[in-house]
């Protein structure tokens, strides 16, 4: 089966520091993929690279078959190739509701002459704009903070207001950006719930990126393991935790 996300011999290098080795990994469709490695293995880069943030000095991103190496991030977007980020980004002067109704594209209400001459159609749109928005707050469990200004929101509450914001478009493909970060264990575990119901109900695909090593054994298979830009090992995660040169990668050490 084609993968949903094909890296091929992505080259990277900023002055004379190699980041990205000749790097090539795929993601299968409708799977959880997790990628890891040691601080400096390039795992930011490359997640940069897919994301259409930045741009490879060679090789190559494919997203169903067709080619994206070229194309920004926002027509990435439109594609169906989301992500979120280590530190969320959210709007925080508009309530958590206006935030996800901000996210659907190319709504009637944004163009001037619209609102002039197609009132209704641009009621019409808001209206199910709102109804899906409230679907969604329902679903991430953000419904009773649905008028709440996002910037007030917890640092948990917020990755789940950005995983919501996956919802509000036609996604296919999820980079999480270490989505675990300044999350308490409640509000962590409703979050690895959802992006299984999401990709379970859904069919979501995610790429991973995570330090959080329990919900990287909870929720991905299979795992990439990076180091020096490079793939050092793919598989299971209670294969890859057993494994003498992943240890030393990390630690720097052979297991006692």
């Amino acid at each position: 089966m084609m993968p949903i996300i094909d890296v091929r011999n992505i080259r990277k290098s900023f002055g004379g520091l190699t980041v990205i080795d000749d790097c090539s990994i795929q993601v299968a469709k409708g799977s959880i993929t997790g990628m890891i490695g040691p601080n400096g293995a390039g795992k930011s880069t490359l997640f940069n690279i897919i994301a259409g943030s930045l741009a490879p000095d060679s090789g190559e991103v494919l997203l169903n078959g067709q080619a994206i190496t070229h194309l920004s991030a926002n027509q990435r977007f439109h594609k169906g190739l989301l992500r979120t980020f280590q530190i969320a980004h959210e709007f925080s002067h508009l309530t958590s509701l206006e935030n996800l109704m901000m996210v659907p594209p190319r709504q009637e209400g944004e163009n001037l002459f619209s609102t002039w001459l197609k009132p209704g159609e641009v009621r019409r749109q808001e209206t199910e704009v709102r109804r899906r928005a409230l679907e969604v707050l329902d679903f991430v469990g953000l419904s009773h903070v649905r008028n709440e200004l996002a910037g007030n929101l917890s640092g948990g509450q917020k990755k789940l207001l950005e995983l919501g914001r996956t919802m509000m478009t036609d996604a296919e493909v999820v980079l999480l950006d270490e989505i675990a970060a300044g999350v308490n264990r409640t509000l962590l575990g409703d979050l690895m719930g959802n992006i299984e119901r999401l990709n379970r109900e859904l069919g979501y695909t995610f790429l991973v990126i995570e330090h959080d090593m329990d919900m990287i054994a909870r929720l991905c298979d299979p795992v990439i393991v990076l180091a020096q830009g490079q793939v050092m090992m793919e598989g299971a995660i209670t294969d890859i935790q057993n494994n003498p040169e992943v240890i030393e990668a990390y630690f720097g050490a052979e297991p006692a």
